[in-house]
């Protein structure tokens, strides 16, 4: 007869017990295959974490790699408009969704994709939102992806929580901008992902600087970086300093951002590949 859990894992001797395993992870779809799952993360709004997400996309896309983004901000959807697709373009069958592709041949999921009119609130609570977060990752078939990128919404609550404990998370991006408060809640990002066991790939500090189209100078419009610091602090590598650039904005309005000339996440992809190769 099995023991009764007492809760006390420091005395548990059992290798099965599910206290101990934690939150088991879901299951992707039957017919889907994916390589590694990068979550980009921030600990706050308005800091270019989907831009982030998807110059990482087309740069990872660039190098050969098969791509796929899964949106899972739910209630405030970027990630169609960068890539200039539109409401209805994810279908589905009794076997599964299949998800938009874009211009360049990348996956995505999002929920602005299933609505009728992409201007629709969707006015959620928490539990139907991370609900509807799992089933883009487990009923969704993507189809043979080598880098799955899952762009959070920002904060450490409902979904980036649900995103942690139910998806295979192999590393997380976190996104900042220079000002100090900000490199306040990257540390609450980090600390997240080290509570969940998720390892932090590096950080990229976005609006980093504005570069003078007459001089090329580099002005500080937030102050001097401090990225470099608090990487430091944890032993994460600066992935990206991205400058203010009016081209990349009109790009993502347009929903042109595969057309970039030169990605400024270039690097960063190669450092990030070679890291989830180790």
């Amino acid at each position: 007869m099995a023991e009764e859990c007492t809760h006390d894992c420091s005395s548990c001797k059992s290798a099965d017990c599910s206290s101990r395993k934690g939150p088991q992870k879901e299951q992707i779809h039957a017919k889907s295959k994916i390589g590694k799952v990068i979550g980009v993360i921030s600990g706050k709004g308005g800091v270019g974490k989907s831009m982030v997400s998807s110059l990482l996309a087309v740069a990872l896309n660039r190098a050969g790699y098969r791509v796929g983004i899964l949106d899972a901000d739910i209630t405030g959807p970027s990630i169609p408009k960068a890539f200039g697709l539109k409401s209805g373009t994810v279908e589905g069958d009794e076997t599964g969704l299949y998800p938009a592709r874009t211009a360049g041949g990348i996956d995505v999921v999002s929920l602005n994709l299933l609505l009728p009119d992409e201007t629709s609130p969707v006015i959620w609570r928490g539990p139907v939102i991370a609900g509807t977060v799992k089933q883009f990752y487990t009923d969704v078939i993507w189809d043979n992806i080598d880098y799955l990128i899952v762009d959070c919404p920002p904060g450490t609550g409902d979904v980036p929580l649900t995103v942690f404990q139910s998806f295979r998370v192999d590393g997380v991006v976190i996104v900042s901008s220079p000002q100090e408060l900000v490199s306040m809640i990257v540390k609450k990002a980090a600390n997240m992902a080290n509570m969940m066991d998720v390892p932090v790939l590096g950080l990229v500090e976005n609006m980093s600087f504005v570069r003078c189209p007459d001089c090329g100078k580099e002005i500080y419009l937030f102050g001097e970086s401090r990225i470099d610091a608090v990487a430091a602090e944890y032993g994460y590598p600066v992935l990206a300093k991205l400058p203010i650039d009016p081209a990349i904005a009109a790009l993502v309005d347009a929903g042109k951002i595969e057309q970039i000339g030169e990605d400024p996440m270039v690097e960063a992809a190669k450092t990030i590949v070679g890291a989830l190769s180790k």
